[in-house]
């Protein structure tokens, strides 16, 4: 099989790994030639690759991965099926219990989280989706080990041997160095025989000090475990001699109706897959800098998001618009390095394409998204740029990106202003049903902060009636004299307002129009890769603000 493998593709893949495996958001290049054996001249070409993809964004020296790199975990979680049809059952069993749930699935010696609902309250599960942990110290991985032949435990001891302290678990903290010896095979053996007896396993503060967990399989109609559900808790709430009684009866149950929902159709492809053409145009824009090979590896494992059950090599050629044996070379070497199998001509991916990124970019807030495309609207316009969202009769900042300007508006994260005079406000609030927003203009204060300011309900409803028929909002001087500001909507992967962004300018630099016809196409266009980078990192997870 390496005389087959695509270089290209499988150096490609170890950039991705060691960038997601750093311990810092960002990484020097120089840092990359060290992390992964490679030379200075392909690593350059793999980031040039990344950047054009889009999966990688540089600052200066530096390079980071973006929230388009997780549209490869989604191919999995997509492929797989169990995220799709097991997830509402997880999110049912955290309602009914008022804790946190978890669904990990078996990835070589471990448990790999690929959804969750979490409880937030002052101590609360700080897992994310894409995290392994160890099999040894999780309820999750005690469970899955009960399903275990030799082949796994030998290969469980291997890689024990291999890194005793944990560090290839940098979900959980390291095991203690004095223990890490004490008999840890003969404890987990023992743990997942009392787990295949009894159905379920509780994790009794293994992973650190306070944390409960209980789990118990998921089992597909041949017997084989497919997934382990774990319900997690604090000691501050329940007892490890309470807490079985108390969730046991709803885990079980919902574990029940899991097996039911095994065969539900994965979700078809929400985005479109990168074809041949699309990757010969970028070769052709960037030249010898563009490594085609890597992104057509990538392409082939982006076709398996509308794989359920998997791809032969003739769909995913089909798929991607490549030649057959190009697509063949691809899934061979996605095999051959473990992030996909195959059982006679189908292939489907493993759960280790999580660790290309996924775990510490789920993570992430829309807070967090929207920062880097602030600073580029910022820095392209020489204007304050602003993400908010919509909070009781206010609008609640998340994120901006101001200029140097010697005149400026003292605005943070964080920072409250009125709605109704605002042109963030103005898109949000054309999001409401007209009932709602009848009512909240009723209840708003409204005064005139200017001699401009709009206060009559019936200016405003007619002004946020043209924010939403014209997809912005210009407010000019409503708020504070010389301010002007154009505001678009931010939606989410369903269609739905969530936040809004805007520019803010001097009125006196200006006419209206000017600032229309001069801001408004780059505040659509960031807005449309906000929108973008929201629906990938949140395909699969609650959108979370910040």
């Amino acid at each position: 099989m390496p005389g087959e493998a695509v270089g290209p593709l499988e150096r490609g893949l170890a950039v991705l790994h060691a960038m997601a495996a750093h311990p810092s958001p960002r990484m020097r290049r120089s840092d990359l030639t060290a992390a992964t054996g490679l030379l200075r001249s392909p690593v350059d070409r793999i980031i040039a690759t990344l950047l054009r993809l889009g999966h990688v964004r540089a600052d200066g020296r530096d390079v980071s991965l973006t929230p388009r790199v997780m549209e490869l975990g989604n191919a999995y979680l997509a492929s797989c099926g169990l995220v799709d049809a097991l997830e509402p059952y997880v999110v049912e069993l955290a309602d009914g219990l008022d804790e946190s749930v978890s669904l990990a699935v078996p990835d070589r010696d471990g448990a790999r989280l690929i959804t969750q609902a979490v409880r937030r309250r002052a101590m609360y599960l700080a897992f994310h989706v894409g995290d392994l942990l160890p099999a040894d110290r999780s309820a999750a991985g005690v469970v899955l080990a009960g399903g275990w032949g030799e082949a796994e435990f030998r290969t469980w001891r291997a890689r024990r041997h291999e890194d005793p302290l944990g560090a290839g678990s940098p979900a959980v903290p390291p095991r203690d160095a004095a223990l890490a010896e004490d008999g840890p095979e003969r404890c987990l053996r023992s743990r997942a025989a009392a787990a295949r007896r009894a159905g379920w396993a509780l994790d009794e503060e293994w992973i650190e000090p306070g944390l409960l967990a209980l789990a118990a399989p998921v089992r597909n109609p041949g017997g084989r475990i497919m997934a382990a559900v774990s319900v997690l808790t604090h000691t501050s709430r329940y007892s490890a001699a309470d807490f079985p009684g108390h969730a046991l009866p709803r885990l079980q149950a919902a574990v029940g109706r899991m097996e039911t929902a095994l065969h539900r159709a994965p979700r078809p492809a929400d985005r479109p897959t990168p074809t041949a053409q699309d990757l010969s145009e970028s070769k052709d824009e960037l030249g010898m800098e563009f490594l085609e090979s890597l992104a057509r590896g990538l392409a082939v494992l982006s076709a398996f998001r509308g794989a359920g059950g998997g791809l032969t090599v003739s769909a995913a050629a089909a798929a991607t618009g490549l030649p057959r044996a190009t697509a063949r070379r691809a899934l061979l070497t996605l095999r051959h390095l473990g992030y996909a199998d195959s059982q006679g001509p189908v292939y489907h991916l493993l759960p280790r394409v999580l660790d290309l990124g996924y775990a510490r970019l789920s993570s992430l807030t829309l807070t967090d998204i929207s920062r880097p495309h602030l600073a580029e609207l910022a820095a392209l316009l020489d204007e304050s740029a602003s993400v908010a969202v919509l909070d009781g009769p206010d609008i609640r900042y998340l994120a901006r990106a101001a200029t140097s300007r010697i005149l400026r508006m003292d605005i943070t994260s964080g920072t409250r202003l009125p709605a109704w005079p605002t042109s963030m406000g103005r898109v949000l609030l054309a999001a409401l049903p007209p009932a709602e927003l009848a009512a909240r203009i009723a209840r708003s204060e409204r005064r005139s902060l200017t001699p401009h300011t709009l206060t009559s309900p019936r200016a405003l409803t007619a002004a946020v009636g043209a924010a939403a028929r014209d997809g912005y909002a210009l407010v000019d001087q409503e708020l504070q004299e010389g301010l002007r500001s154009l505001a678009v909507p931010l939606r989410d992967r369903d269609g739905r307002v969530v936040a809004a962004l805007n520019v803010a300018v001097h009125a006196g630099r200006s006419a209206p129009q000017e600032t229309l016809e001069r801001v408004l196409p780059a505040l659509r266009d960031t807005a449309s890769c906000i929108e973008a980078e929201l629906s990938t990192a949140f395909a699969y997870t609650p959108l979370v603000t910040g």
